[in-house]
This record gives C-alpha cells, structure tokens and sequence, in this order.
C-alpha cells in the first residue's frame, strides 16, 4: 500500500491543538456563555476572539515555540492567557503562585520562559516584585489596570489586534505545556505534555463525565493544577459553562450552587464535608446537581452518604498524575457500597492499567504491586531530565510509584505509595523537602515527616523532631523557621519532639512505624 505523504495543508486539516478546542466550540456555541467570574460573564464567541487577539499578541513578540509562564489566580484573564499561549503555539508554563518565591524563581529559570503572565496582586508583593526584577523578563499584567507598575496590562497588549485565529502550524505532537510537579527529592520536575496528550484525556474526560452543552461546572481547584485544567479543557470542549472562583469557601459555595444552577461540583473530599457541614446547606436547592466529582483523596462512607443524600447519589472519585493527564481511572462509591474508600476503580476509555512487579512482570488480579498506565495522555517526559524519563517509562509503561492491586472484578485498589508523599489540602508535598528545612535549624539532630489521616487535610503533615543534646527547641520556634523555608501548605500541622527515632538495622528511619503508632493522632486526642 502507498502511504500519501503528509502535506503542510493535510498536516493543518487534521491537526490536534488544544487551542482549537475553544475555536471550535465558539463557531458552534458562540453566545453561550462559557465562563462566570463573579459579576463578569464571558461568552464563548467573547472568549475566543480575546485569547485570539493575545495569542496575536505573543506572536508579535516573541514568536512561536517558547515557554509562557502565568503566574495567576482563576480568573477570566488567566483563561483568555491560557488559550492564547495554546493558539500562538507555545508553551503553558503554570506556576502554583503558593510555592515561595526561591521556589517560584527555580521553576521560572529551569522552564527558561520568555514571558510572564501574573496577577497585578501578585507583582506588587515584595519578594516576587524583586524575583520579577531579577529575571528582568517582560511581564504581562493580569487583573490589573492600566498604567500599572509592573507592565502592561493583558486587555491593553490584546487591544485592537486580530480577532481571527492565528495561522501558525502546531503538530500535536509537539509540546504544550510544562507543568512542575513536586518530587521527593530535590527541585521540582518540569513535566512535558504535548497537544495530543491533554486533548485525548479531554476526550476522554468527555466520556466519563459525559458532559453536554447543558452543563454548569465549578472551577473552585487552581487551573494551574492538572485536573482543573483538564476539566475545564473538557468544559470547554463540551460548550458548557464553568463558573471559577478564587479560593475555597463553603458558603459561597453553596450561594453559588443555587444562583448558577450548578450540575457539576468538582472538589477535595474536605470540601464537601465544609459545604455540608455550612448552615446555609439546609435550606439550599440542590436540585440542578447531577455529578459530584471528588480527587485526591479516599472520602468516608458517612461522607458518601450525605452527598448521596443531599447533593446527588452520581458521585465519582477520579484519578490522576501530572505526568499521566488525568483522568485516568473513576470509581463509583455509591454503585460499590461494599468496596473500601481506597478503591480508584477503572480506567478511563483513553487509559490502559496494570500492576507490575520490581522485574517488569505484569501480576494476575490480586497480587499487589506497582500500578502502570499507558495511553496517549502519558507525558512526553521530564524536561531536561531524559535519566528520569527514561525510568519513570521503563518496560513500555508510565510507572506511578503507587503499589494497588486488582480485585477480581476488574477494580483497582490503591495500597500505598512507593515513596513518601504527602497529600494534604489538595497539595503534594514531598517529606524530603520538609526534612530537610527542619535539619538546617541548628537544635535538630533528626527528623521525620509523614502525613497522617486529618478529618479536614486529608494528610496532615507531621514532624517527628529529635533535638540535639544540650539544645532546646520549641514547636513554635520550628513552625516559624519552616514558614520562613517553605511554602505555606508545606510547614507542618503538628510537631513532636522524640528522644529517638524508629530506626531499621541499617539506620533508615522507619515510618511506617510513625504512622501506625499515631495514625489516630487527629482523629482522636488532637481535636
């Protein structure tokens, strides 16, 4: 058979690019409106001729094919930033704006951006005024206004430019985004998705919520985060309506549910319990809430019962990582009462899952050990770190680092984690980074953190501190010195001073021995 060969106009009629989602979408929905932000509402035909006139924008500036970073709050500036930097063909570089600024600066430096896209708030605080200085990098202003301090606005740079979609070719193979994901060791790792990988967990996102044009979805999660993203991608893709809010409160929540007729809520288990838990969710009229989406972490089955009870009994847990576009796996808790809360359940249609043993061998259902993806929304790799890549793909799969195993009915159950993250608030923190602010305070002999269950947190982090003869050391002493190191999600919960740590024979510290010794640390004598 003779293959034709791929034109640069056959190239462009069946391309995959993430900004096409929106185009598409508008040509079909163009006066729905796509996105409530507070009092402001944007319709779809309103959004994408703004992304368009900014992507026109970066592409007068700086070209094609560099790394864009939004350093941002959600917002409806942060949407039309996203979308543009996608159109021009170049790279989202997220930035979680709740890491500090050395860490912040790291990310910025090893993503080598070429332009920043950040709140007007964000600008004007002092340390990241001074980083932003530093890099000497141009600054696009978000929810500012003009003249502004820090640079021009995004609404003044996209101002009277073409409201057309860019002409610029995007294979789909090539990279989108670059998003940071913290590691247990060392600095974070910048993972590389390309167009194709995000857009297939969008469709695939597509078909497990099985969203339509009728829906109203919640982007309460950062977008700077993988699975507000993705959901919002899908929103997008399905010409539904998301309505964003910056930060979490269960009231407003709640206001918001009733006022927009939410059919979609997509939040942390802890969440959910605070907008129950709220004395305006009584009264409330739940009745347009048709899905209830909860990540991160296993949710209680009292919890199960009370949204089944009041929000809706179509409750789904979902799966994902960073590297692995989510989602890659649902689990109905309602539809599986009999099943424990750390069931992750199936893949999705774009997913492939498997358990595979330390020697590469895939095990029979009811072995335990590693849990393996593959598909299309695995990431191309870790930029700059082909050794990393290399191992985290070995063997033809995506490896997790989680251990599971799979039930004779085809449903994954999550065990443990191979290494030592903590997830807490809908943040991952790694243990390592932790240690190793509270070992450079000079009264530490040896610390170690773990995560331990909290009815609020998910994981609360916890120190377990031992002091170095003839020193002495409080727990407010060591919160402020980790609050000075890390960011404000990373510094522990609770600390508590030992005379010796749990060690093995070789001198590892033993956690697992922490954690089974205060696993009911805050579900009993600390609340």
């Amino acid at each position: 058979m003779q293959v034709p060969q791929a034109s640069a106009a056959s190239r462009r009629i069946r391309r995959v690019a993430l900004g096409d989602l929106l185009y598409r979408t508008a040509a079909k929905f163009g006066d729905r409106t796509a996105v409530v932000d507070g009092e402001q509402r944007l319709s779809y035909g309103e959004m994408d001729a703004l992304s368009s006139q900014f992507a026109h924008y970066l592409l007068a500036a700086h070209g094609s094919g560099v790394q864009v970073a939004t350093l941002c709050a959600n917002s409806v500036d942060m949407l039309v930033a996203i979308n543009g930097i996608h159109k021009s063909a170049n790279v989202w570089v997220p930035v979680n704006i709740q890491l500090d600024a050395t860490q912040i600066g790291y990310i910025l430096r090893h993503a080598e951006v070429s332009c920043i896209v950040a709140d007007e708030a964000f600008c004007l605080q002092p340390q990241m005024a001074a980083l932003l200085q530093e890099l000497g990098l141009p600054v696009v202003v978000a929810m500012g206004s003009e003249p502004n301090p820090a640079g021009a606005t995004l609404a003044a740079l996209a101002h009277g430019r073409p409201t057309m979609l860019p002409e610029v070719d995007i294979d789909g193979d090539e990279p989108a985004l670059i998003m940071y994901t913290s590691g247990t060791t060392g600095n974070p790792k910048g993972v590389v998705h390309s167009h194709a990988s995000v857009y297939s967990a969008v469709i695939g996102n597509l078909s497990t919520f099985a969203f339509t044009a009728q829906d109203v979805v919640t982007g309460i999660l950062p977008l700077f985060h993988c699975g507000q993203h993705v959901v919002t991608a899908a929103t997008c893709a399905a010409g539904a309506c998301l309505v964003i809010t910056r930060g979490f409160q269960a009231g407003t929540v709640v206001d918001t549910v009733v006022r927009e007729r939410i059919s979609v809520l997509v939040g942390l288990p802890m969440m959910y319990a605070a907008i129950l838990a709220d004395p305006k969710a009584a009264t409330a009229d739940f009745s347009s809430v048709r899905l209830c989406i909860y990540a991160m972490a296993p949710m209680p089955r009292p919890l199960v019962n009370l949204i089944a009870a009041t929000l809706s009994p179509n409750i789904m847990l979902v799966t994902g990582q960073t590297e692995i576009y989510p989602v890659t796996m649902s689990f109905r808790p309602v539809e599986y009462a009999e099943r424990d809360a750390n069931y992750w359940g199936i893949s999705t249609v774009v997913c492939e899952t498997a358990v595979m043993d330390d020697e590469g061998k895939l095990l029979a259902p009811g072995e335990a050990g590693e849990i393996v993806h593959r598909g299309p929304n695995v990431m191309l790799g870790y930029f700059k770190d082909p050794a990393a890549t290399e191992a985290v793909q070995k063997c033809g799969w995506h490896h997790t680092g989680d251990l599971g195993m799979i039930d004779e009915g085809g449903q994954l159950l999550f065990l443990d984690r191979k290494k030592d993250m903590i997830k807490t608030g809908g943040e991952n923190v790694a243990s390592i980074k932790v240690e190793s602010v509270i070992l450079s305070h000079p009264a530490v002999a040896g610390v170690a953190v773990v995560g331990l269950a909290h009815p609020y947190w998910s994981e609360a982090i916890c120190a377990f501190v031992a002091l170095k003869p003839g020193t002495t050391c409080s727990e407010q002493d060591l919160t402020e010195h980790c609050r000075a190191n890390l960011g404000k999600f990373e510094v522990p919960k609770a600390m508590k001073f030992v005379d010796t740590l749990p060690l093995t024979a070789t001198g590892k510290i033993q956690k697992n021995v922490l954690r089974k010794q205060y696993a009911d640390w805050f579900t009993s004598t600390r609340l």
